[in-house]
């Protein structure tokens, strides 16, 4: 299956694509909108063009786990998303995605502009790579 995750934020929502075979995951793009009307039809556009069988969302827990106001928003903006595209859409733990992408981007050499644009795609990724592999370990027990 195909998959494209969704690391949503305020100003900024990142995009990643995968499948659950090869589990290779990239990051797509950015979106910045802080209308949820526009962020709908702008991942309708991706969902278009690359047509995944399903999305994942990150979900916002706190470090110890528990949910928060952020999650409950999560969860409303994944129920809208799964009406608007008619797709299956599967929440995941994104903790410390954001920070996982600063650490792949460390070493580049790119500007903070260039770290900047390129960090919620990269954060999707990491949630929907996390997500792959969880998947895949729930499967072989």
């Amino acid at each position: 299956m195909i998959y494209m995750a969704i690391d949503r934020g305020d100003k900024r929502t990142g995009l990643a694509i995968g499948d659950d075979v090869l589990r290779i995951v990239s990051p797509l793009d950015v979106i910045t909108t802080t209308s949820q009307a526009v962020l709908l039809e702008q991942i309708q556009k991706f969902v278009n063009e690359h047509e995944p069988d399903a999305l994942v969302v990150g979900l916002p827990l706190n470090m110890d786990g528990t949910e928060g106001g952020a999650v409950t928003q999560a969860r409303a903006f994944a129920l809208a998303l799964e009406k608007h595209v008619s797709k299956p859409v599967h929440l995941h733990d994104e903790r410390l995605s954001s920070y996982a992408a600063d650490e792949r981007m460390s070493q580049t050499g790119l500007t903070h502009g260039q770290k900047k644009a390129r960090r919620d795609a990269l954060a999707a990724a990491e949630i929907l790579q996390r997500f792959l592999d969880h998947a895949a370990s729930s499967d072989e027990h």
